[in-house]
């Protein structure tokens, strides 16, 4: 079967970055004014296991979770006009990166280790992975991220900025990438 080449309007957009930056909030803003699906990974995936991903976490171990993600994400990125977060820690994967850089649009919400610690309080009982860590610990898994990040097709710094004001400049950044791709 031939593969139909998606063009840039059509391809799915993908937000990266640390757990906590925004990826959702943003996500289903850009969604709604782009009049696109929205999909977080792990929402999609506490769906099928019927429960939170701590505790899947806990009850059939980050393995499980992760081969599903891998999965999950690949099989989405080949799909139109989505507007996909993933969680902070797929793009750790080189499957789903290759996959994400290949065949979406992905933008990474870069965040400063100063702004997002204001938001631990925030997020941790959520998020598996912080779990019993020191700041210290979670300060290396900050910044170990950003590695994987650094694979993206562009930069949004969320630093000073809100979650409308972010998802508006992607939309608008977007638009003016749409418009320089048209065939003329």
């Amino acid at each position: 079967m031939v593969r139909h080449e998606l063009s840039m309007r059509e391809k799915s957009i993908v937000f990266v970055g640390f757990m906590g930056v925004g990826k959702t909030t943003i996500g289903k803003k850009v969604a709604k004014k782009l009049y696109r699906d929205f999909l977080d990974i792990d929402e999609e995936i506490e769906k099928e296991f019927g429960m939170s991903t701590t505790k899947i976490f806990e009850q059939f171990g980050e393995k499980a979770f992760r081969e599903r993600e891998r999965t999950m994400i690949t099989t989405l990125s080949e799909q139109p006009l989505h507007v996909i977060s993933v969680g902070g820690g797929a793009f750790m994967q080189e499957e789903i990166r290759a996959a994400c850089l290949a065949n979406c649009i992905v933008f990474y919400l870069d965040i400063s280790w100063e702004n997002w610690k204001e938001r631990i309080d925030l997020i941790i009982e959520s998020r598996p992975v912080l779990q019993n860590k020191s700041m210290d610990e979670m300060k290396e898994l900050f910044y170990k991220r950003q590695s994987a990040y650094a694979h993206h097709h562009s930069k949004v710094k969320t630093d000073n900025l809100n979650e409308e004001e972010v998802a508006e400049y992607i939309v608008e950044s977007l638009k003016v990438t749409w418009g320089l791709d048209e065939p003329r």
